[in-house]
This record gives structure tokens, C-alpha cells and sequence, in this order.
């Protein structure tokens, strides 16, 4: 656990390009913050709150975010790979990702109900035991991403490709699908579908 220690507020500020990068940010809390093209790589910033932050062309490859808050938190053009996102803060927790490669992260376990991920990479992700119900991929690639013991109820696959989710193995009342991506839903019985070329 940190040591307790005052906590730095920093509210309606604008940080541009500011390298963080395997540097750990200590006892902060920013609100309504905005984060442009600052390099957050292997840095470590546990225990810290983002609460309504927008971060822009940021990278977060492997950073650390152990007990960090995110709260209503917009990822826009982002970098966040190998982020493991199940050891956040559980009560601090909601996102909008868009443009963004969140490519071998980990959710696992996390609550993400009505979390929109819009034209990203989720390549390789970890969703298992998550609870996206009403969630939204649109147009994200989701080649090798886990769903396991998810809650996928109401949630939106529509546009979404390359996905493999076994129904037996994961909770999907009325999640949404488009007649082009059901073969995500069919891949354990290595079926041969034929779309009438």
C-alpha cells in the first residue's frame, strides 16, 4: 500500500507531450485533466485517480496501474499495450476508448458495462470472467481476444471482426451480431460456411 502522504490535485490543466516514461507518479489526482501525446511507457502509476481526463496520442505500453481510479476517462489515439487493467481501482472504473491499440491488455474479471471501444485493436485481450453487458465494439479487431466466462448480454459485436466467442462458454442474451461476423460464434465447430459467392 502507498504511504499516505498529501495528495497533489491537479484540476482543468493541459499536459503536452510530457515524458513519463519507467517514472512513477506518486499520491496525484487529476480531474478534468487533458493529456496530449505524453509518454506514460513502462511508468508506474499506481494509486493515482484520473477522474474525467482525456487522454490523446498517449502511449501506455506496460504501465502500471495498480489501485489506480479512472472514472469517466476517454482514451483517444492511444497506445495501451500489455495494460492489465484488472488490478485498477474497482470503484473508480469506466472508460470510452476510441482509435486505440489495446492490444495483450488484461480485463479480467473487471465490470465494463456500456464501455465503448470504437475502431481499436484488441488484439490478444483478456475479457474473461468480465462483465460487458451493453457494451460496444464497433469496428474493433479482436483477433485472439478471450471471452470466457463473460457477460456479453445486450452487448453490440455488430461491426466488430475476428472475433471467436464460444455461446456455451459465455452468457450472450440478445448481444447483437451482423449476418457477416456469425462465423465468430461457430469457430469450435470448425464449420465450412459458404456466404453464396
Amino acid at each position: 500500500m502507498p504511504n499516505k502522504k498529501e495528495t497533489l490535485t491537479h484540476q482543468d490543466k493541459t499536459f503536452s507531450n510530457v515524458d513519463y516514461a519507467e517514472k512513477s507518479l506518486e499520491n496525484r489526482e487529476f480531474i478534468k485533466c487533458e493529456f496530449i501525446g505524453c509518454d506514460f511507457s513502462k511508468s508506474d502509476l499506481s494509486y493515482n485517480d484520473f477522474i474525467d481526463c482525456h487522454f490523446k496520442q498517449c502511449n501506455f505500453s506496460l504501465t502500471v496501474v495498480t489501485g489506480a481510479g479512472f472514472r469517466d476517462v476517454i482514451f483517444t489515439g492511444c497506445k495501451i499495450l500489455g495494460v492489465d487493467f484488472s488490478k485498477c481501482n474497482k470503484f473508480l472504473f469506466s472508460f470510452l476508448f476510441e482509435n486505440s491499440h489495446i492490444d495483450y491488455a488484461t480485463f479480467y474479471g473487471t465490470k465494463l458495462r456500456k464501455t465503448k471501444f470504437i475502431a481499436c485493436s484488441l488484439k490478444e485481450t483478456d475479457f474473461e470472467a468480465a462483465d460487458l453487458t451493453a457494451a460496444v465494439f464497433s469496428d474493433c479487431d479482436l483477433t485472439g481476444a478471450t471471452f470466457v466466462r463473460s457477460v456479453l448480454e445486450k452487448a453490440d459485436f455488430c461491426t466488430a471482426r475476428n472475433f471467436s466467442i464460444d455461446p456455451a462458454a459465455n452468457q450472450i442474451k440478445q448481444a447483437k451480431f451482423s449476418v457477416t461476423n456469425l462465423a465468430g460464434l461457430l469457430h469450435r465447430y470448425n464449420l465450412d460456411i459458404n456466404y453464396g459467392e
